[in-house]
């Protein structure tokens, strides 16, 4: 058996878009519903992707805003990003715009393995992004879109799985399916 890849990620995002619920409900298994500003929390939590263990330290960080100076620790010694925003918060996905542009800044490259999530799916009645404006986003980025609902274990699971596939294809670490070879 292969030794666990060590991968830090870090999690951003305006305030009350469910960055804390998102982490705790995949490390833990729960959903917190009270609400408690973050300043900063980190979880390890050890999980296996496609027959390879991946030791996880989860960055979750204090909510950004469009005039939040990027602290440097966001940009030092994290393998991919984990980008949030409300999908019943117009704010929340012009500040998670901001925060992409601040990173790229920070670490000085084009691109960084990164999930841009729409979270709170569940509140239909209050949706004001559509599923369609977070994938264009994302693809504009070059990165991987889904939503989530913090309240549904499985979603916040599929999250940081599809990461930790992000962080390996940007390491040349491709899924055997995705690999082809032509020989000429």
């Amino acid at each position: 058996m292969p030794q666990p890849k060590h991968r830090k990620i870090a999690v951003l995002g305006y305030r009350s878009v469910g960055k804390s619920s998102l982490t705790i409900q995949f490390v833990e298994g729960q959903f917190v519903d009270s609400y408690d500003p973050t300043i900063e929390n980190t979880f390890n939590k050890l999980v296996s992707v496609n027959g390879q263990d991946f030791n996880l330290q989860l960055v979750d960080t204090a909510g950004q805003d469009e005039y939040s100076i990027f602290p440097q620790s966001h940009s030092m010694d994290i393998h991919g990003y984990v980008l949030v925003y409300s999908v019943t918060s117009m704010k929340s996905f012009e500040v998670v715009q901001v925060l992409h542009d601040k990173l790229l800044d920070m670490v000085g490259k084009i691109q960084v393995p990164t999930v841009l999530v729409g979270n709170k799916k569940d509140l239909h009645m209050e949706r004001v992004i559509k599923p369609e404006e977070g994938k264009k986003l994302a693809d504009s980025w070059g990165a991987a879109f889904m939503e989530s609902s913090a309240k549904e274990n499985q979603t916040a699971v599929e999250v940081f799985k599809r990461i930790i596939l992000e962080m390996e294809k940007a390491d040349g670490n491709a899924p055997s399916e995705e690999k082809k070879c032509a020989v000429m």
